[in-house]
């Protein structure tokens, strides 16, 4: 009978202790077992679509954690982006973003998140330029015979885009403002419709990230007018920058970045940024990435909020030029 009371007694303080240790270890097994989300805020197929998933298995086995990239499109790429913003603040969900990330700061009237106050930078990743293409059936070679052909024909020619405020959006609607011409936006989900619209000869043009262009470098479909950063892309050497070629002073060009709720503490913010930092010393992920077009920096989180603030000041002036606004 003593025996008994004594087993039972040894149970029972064998099952309080343990209950102690779950409670305090537990919240930590679990955030170990959390499966991590890389939200894209564009259709399948997109620019951020294709960096976030070309990295996703390598940043897992980095971390440690399983990972997920998920699709969460809408309304130029804030849908996605919003309901990132209103995750839990741990450093297990993030947006890959780019340079619509701060376009949509100025672009839209009402939006329910403020693109610099709440978020967190978790890792810069690199830079890309983007690409004016048209249908061949436009009769220009160049910038300069676009901008005077598409003067002569006012409203008559469209333009294709991955959606309202997306950077293909706004790239080529600055680039109609300060060219002073009329070309139709055509708003679709994602960069590869925009491109498919104009080798069908729906629209006859398209600003394009690097990404998508370089496919369709040799593609009699298509034509390559210009690169739109001031520099000549070394991924497409032989093509003119849209500056030196028609348009002087006309610059567009994204960064890509991983970014988290701004509440998320810095190590775990700081955590993501080594993982993704190690990557890009991989000579595996490179050469994806210059596939992509993407030229790879990493550089510390401190030095990402410089360039976020900056880029956010730069894209505010460029909608403010393209005179685009989204009610």
């Amino acid at each position: 009978m003593n025996s008994y009371f004594q087993q039972r007694r040894t149970f029972i303080a064998r099952s309080l202790v343990g209950g102690m240790i779950y409670a305090m270890v537990g919240p930590v097994l679990a955030q170990q077992v959390k499966t991590m989300r890389i939200v894209v805020p564009f259709a399948a197929g997109g620019v951020q679509d294709i960096l976030a998933r070309s990295i996703s298995v390598e940043l897992a086995a980095a971390l440690g954690q399983a990972l997920i990239v998920e699709n969460r499109a809408g309304a130029g790429g804030t849908v996605g982006t919003a309901q990132v913003a209103k995750m839990d603040a741990d450093g297990t969900t993030m947006v890959m973003a780019a340079a619509s990330h701060n376009i949509a700061g100025s672009l839209y009237n009402k939006l329910s998140y403020d693109p610099q106050k709440d978020f967190a930078p978790y890792a810069h990743i690199g830079t890309a330029s983007y690409v004016l293409m048209i249908h061949p059936d436009v009769p220009a070679k160049s910038v300069t015979e676009f901008i005077r052909y598409a003067k002569a024909n006012p409203g008559k020619m469209n333009y294709a885009s991955a959606g309202v405020g997306s950077a293909t959006h706004l790239a080529m609607a600055y680039f109609c403002g300060m060219a002073g011409i009329d070309v139709v936006h055509i708003p679709l989900k994602a960069t590869g419709e925009a491109i498919n619209e104009v080798i069908s000869g729906r629209a006859q043009a398209v600003i394009a990230a690097s990404i998508g262009a370089l496919a369709f470098a040799k593609d009699s479909r298509i034509r390559l007018l210009g690169v739109t950063s001031l520099k000549r892309s070394k991924h497409l050497p032989d093509l003119p920058t849209v500056a030196e070629s028609g348009l002087p002073s006309y610059e567009f060009d994204s960064w890509f970045g991983l970014l988290g709720p701004a509440a998320t503490p810095i190590s775990a913010a700081n955590r993501i940024n080594d993982a993704v930092g190690r990557l890009l010393n991989d000579p595996i992920i490179l050469e994806r990435l210059d596939k992509q077009g993407i030229e790879p920096r990493a550089i510390p989180n401190a030095d990402f909020a410089k360039l976020l603030s900056v880029d956010y000041q730069r894209m505010a002036q460029v909608v403010k030029t393209s005179g685009a606004k989204v009610e």
